[in-house]
C-alpha cells in the first residue's frame, strides 16, 4: 500500500503574495492577503513527492469580498493610497489640510488588530466577535466606536474646550501614525485630544489597513440636530450675536466623516455602496458612541428608517435651521432657512490633489422640488416612527412655512426668491483677503428695494467660534444709523484691529461678523452674518536633488512669523510615510516679529513611489501652519 502524504513545511510565498496583493509594504516575511483574490502557497512532504494521478489535496478557502469596487483607480486611492487631505475652514474659504494616514507604516497592521481585541464586543464574547469580524457592516461600528473613547479605551479622546494643556491640540496633528503608537505605547490608553477631522483620519487609517476602500469627507455648515425634528434652532441677541443653545443644536462651520464601500445585504436592493460612518462622539447608537453604517443613496432619498442611524445623518446634511430672537425673556422667530445646512460636501479625488465636491450624492438641488418632497418624506417616517413612542409631543414637528409669512426676517444669504416681500436687504463684503496679524476691513452694504425713504438702525458685532459652531463672548460692537432714498445702495465702513481680536481667537481661527437691522416706521427686522476665517503663510517645503531609496535626501523648510509680535515655543514637526521612520520635532524657540526662516533636515527615503511630506508649526501664539510637498521616490538612479 502506498504511503499516504506527510506535510512537512508550508511555504506561504508571502514575498510574492504580499506584492500581488499589494501589501508588500506592510510586510515581506508575513502573508497578508486581500478578499476574493488567488494566492499560491508550496507544501513540502516527507518521504515522497505529490502523485497526480494517485493524491488529492482539497484546499477549502471562503472569500465573500463583499466590500469590492471594480475600479482598479478607485482601489488605489481609497485602499492603497497612504496620504491625503482633509478639508476645513468655511464654505466660503475652503483649505486643505495634508494628512499622513500610514496605513502601511511598520507595525500598524498590528496595532489596528489589537484595537479589535480590545473592543468591548470582543471582551464580552470573543468568539462571536471573531466571527462576525467578516461581515464590513459589523467591523465598521466596531471600529467606529473604539476610534473614540467615551465607552471603552478607545484611541483618542475628544475636547472641543480649547483647553488642551494636558494633550495635544488637535489642529497640531498632521498623521495618524504618531496616534496610534502612542495609544499603542501607553498600554491602549487614549491619546488626547481630537476632534472630527482627527476621529476620521484615524478611522481612514484603519479601515484602510484593513482593507476596506474608505474616504474622508468634509461637510460644510454641517447640522446637530440633537431632539431629531429635522429643525436646528438657533438663537441671537439683539446685537445679532449668537447665543449659548440651550437645546444644543447647532450647525459646525465643518464637519468631517468617512464613507467606507460595503454591501449592504441587511438593506434592500440598492442601498450598498458607500457608507457613512462618524466616530466624532456626538449621540448614542444601539448605545455606544458609534453612528454608522448609513447608505448614502439612503441618505439621499430620504429613507431615514434604514440601519444604521441614517436619520442623523440626514440632519447633517438637510435639516432646516430655525432663527430666533431672545430679548426680554421672549423668543420670537426670525426665519426658517432651508439651505443653510449641508453645503459643498467634499473629498480628495481619485489620484489628484483636487478637490472633488459630491454634495449631489447627499442631497438634489437645494430649493428644488425633489429635495422638499424628500425632506418631507423624511420628517413624516420621524414623526411615524416618534407617534409610536407615548413620551413624544408632535408638536416639536412641523412643515416649513413660506418665508414671506414671517413677521421678522433673516437674510443669511445674499439671494432673494421673487416671494419674498423684502424692502431693505444688508449684505457683507471683506475689502482684504482676511490674514491673520492684520486688521480685518469690510462694509456693510444697505440696499432699499422700496419706492420710500428708510431709516434703519443696525447692531453690528463680531464673535469668535469654535468650528462646531459653539460662539465665544463677542469682542467687538458697533452701531449705525442709515438714511436710504428710494433704491438707494449705501455702505457702512467697519474695522477690527488686530489688537482686539487677536487674544479673544479659538485655534478655529473663525470670527462670526453679524448685524441686526431695524426700520424705524416697520417691525421687520434683518439679520444678517458672515463667517471668516483667518488665514496664515503656509510652510514651503523644497525638495534638493532626486529622492531615492536608500540614498540621504536634503529637504529645505522655509517658514516665517505672520504677526507683528514675537511669538514663542515654536516647534516644527515633519513626518511622511516612506520617507521619515517616525515623525521629526525640530525646536526653533523665538522668532522674531515678521521674521522667516529656513532650515534643512536629512532623511533616507525607504519606500519608492508617489510620497508626501507633511509639516506643521506652532507656537504659544498659533497652532497649525501647515505645508506639505509631494514626492516622488526612485528605487535607484
Amino acid at each position: 500500500m502506498e504511503q499516504g502524504l506527510e506535510v512537512v513545511l508550508t511555504d506561504l510565498q508571502s514575498s510574492q503574495n504580499n506584492v500581488r496583493h499589494h501589501t508588500d509594504e506592510i510586510s515581506s516575511d508575513r502573508l497578508l492577503v486581500r478578499r476574493g483574490q488567488s494566492f499560491n502557497l508550496t507544501l513540502y512532504f516527507r518521504s515522497r513527492g505529490f502523485q497526480p494521478d494517485l493524491d488529492n489535496i482539497i484546499f477549502v478557502v471562503e472569500t465573500d469580498d463583499s466590500v469590492y469596487l471594480d475600479s482598479e483607480p478607485q482601489r488605489q486611492e481609497y485602499v492603497v493610497n497612504d496620504y491625503g487631505f482633509i478639508y476645513q475652514g468655511n464654505k466660503n474659504w475652503i483649505r486643505p489640510c495634508p494628512w499622513n494616514y500610514g496605513q502601511f507604516e511598520e507595525n500598524i497592521i498590528d496595532i489596528c488588530l489589537e484595537l479589535l481585541d480590545k473592543s468591548l464586543n470582543f471582551q464580552i464574547d470573543p468568539a462571536t466577535d471573531c466571527a462576525l469580524r467578516a461581515s464590513p457592516v459589523y467591523l465598521s461600528r466596531v471600529v467606529c466606536a473604539m476610534i473614540n473613547s467615551n465607552d471603552d479605551n478607545g484611541v483618542l479622546n475628544g475636547n472641543w474646550s480649547e483647553n488642551y494643556l494636558d494633550g495635544v491640540n488637535p489642529a497640531e496633528w498632521t498623521g495618524s501614525v504618531a496616534i496610534l503608537k502612542q495609544w499603542h505605547a501607553a498600554g491602549c490608553q487614549p491619546v488626547r485630544y481630537g476632534q472630527c477631522w482627527v476621529f476620521a483620519a484615524i478611522m481612514c487609517t484603519v479601515m484602510r489597513c484593513l482593507g476596506i476602500p474608505t474616504r474622508v469627507i468634509t461637510n460644510f455648515d454641517s447640522g446637530h440636530d440633537t431632539d431629531g425634528n429635522l429643525i436646528i434652532d438657533e438663537y441671537y441677541d439683539s446685537t445679532g450675536r449668537i447665543l449659548e443653545n440651550k437645546k444644543k443644536d447647532s450647525v459646525w462651520n465643518f464637519h468631517v466623516w468617512n464613507e467606507c464601500w460595503m454591501a449592504r445585504k441587511d438593506l434592500p436592493p440598492g442601498y450598498g455602496g458607500w457608507q457613512v460612518l462618524d466616530a466624532t462622539p456626538q449621540e448614542t447608537s444601539n448605545g455606544l458612541y458609534c453612528c454608522g453604517p448609513a447608505s448614502v443613496r439612503a441618505i439621499k432619498e430620504g429613507e431615514v428608517e434604514l440601519n444604521y442611524d441614517t436619520a442623523f445623518a440626514f440632519s447633517m446634511v438637510n435639516a432646516d435651521c430655525m432663527s430666533w430672537l431672545v430679548y426680554g425673556g421672549k423668543e420670537q422667530k426670525i426665519h426658517r432657512d432651508t439651505n443653510t445646512v449641508g453645503n459643498f460636501i467634499s473629498t480628495k479625488s481619485i489620484q489628484s490633489d483636487e478637490r472633488d465636491d459630491i454634495t449631489e450624492n447627499y442631497k438634489y438641488i437645494e430649493g428644488s422640488p425633489q429635495e422638499r418632497q424628500v425632506f418631507l418624506k423624511a420628517l413624516q417616517k420621524l414623526k411615524a416612527g416618534r407617534s409610536e413612542d407615548p413620551h413624544q409631543a408632535d408638536s416639536q414637528y412641523s412643515t416649513p412655512e413660506p418665508r414671506s409669512g414671517d413677521g421678522l426676517r433673516g437674510l443669511h444669504t445674499p439671494s432673494l426668491r421673487p416671494s419674498d416681500v423684502v424692502q431693505v436687504s444688508l449684505k457683507f463684503q471683506l475689502l482684504d483677503p482676511p490674514h491673520m496679524g492684520q486688521d480685518i476691513r469690510f462694509v456693510l452694504l444697505a440696499l432699499n428695494m422700496s419706492l420710500q425713504f428708510k431709516d434703519l438702525k443696525v447692531n453690528l458685532s463680531a464673535q469668535s467660534l469654535l468650528h462646531d459652531g459653539s460662539p465665544l463672548p463677542p469682542f467687538w460692537q458697533d452701531t449705525a444709523f442709515i438714511t436710504l432714498s428710494p433704491e438707494e445702495a449705501k455702505t457702512h465702513s467697519c474695522r477690527i484691529p488686530y489688537s482686539q481680536y487677536s487674544q479673544y481667537l479659538s485655534t478655529d481661527k473663525l470670527i462670526r461678523i453679524s448685524a441686526l437691522g431695524e426700520e424705524k416706521s416697520s417691525p421687520e427686522k434683518i439679520l444678517v452674518d458672515k463667517i471668516i476665517t483667518l488665514a496664515y503663510p503656509g510652510i514651503i517645503i523644497n525638495v534638493l536633488g532626486a529622492a531615492v531609496v536608500n540614498q540621504p535626501l536634503s529637504i529645505q523648510v522655509l517658514f516665517s512669523n505672520p504677526l507683528s509680535e514675537y511669538v514663542e515655543d515654536c516647534v516644527l514637526t515633519m513626518e511622511g510615510s516612506g520617507l521619515f521612520k517616525k515623525q521629526q520635532r525640530v525646536l526653533i524657540g523665538v522668532l522674531k516679529p515678521q521674521h522667516r526662516a529656513s532650515i534643512t533636515l536629512e532623511t533616507v527615503p525607504f519606500k519608492s513611489g508617489q510620497r508626501q511630506i507633511q509639516a506643521n508649526l506652532r507656537s504659544n501664539k498659533f497652532k497649525d501652519i501647515k505645508g506639505y510637498k509631494n514626492v516622488y521616490v526612485d528605487l535607484m538612479l
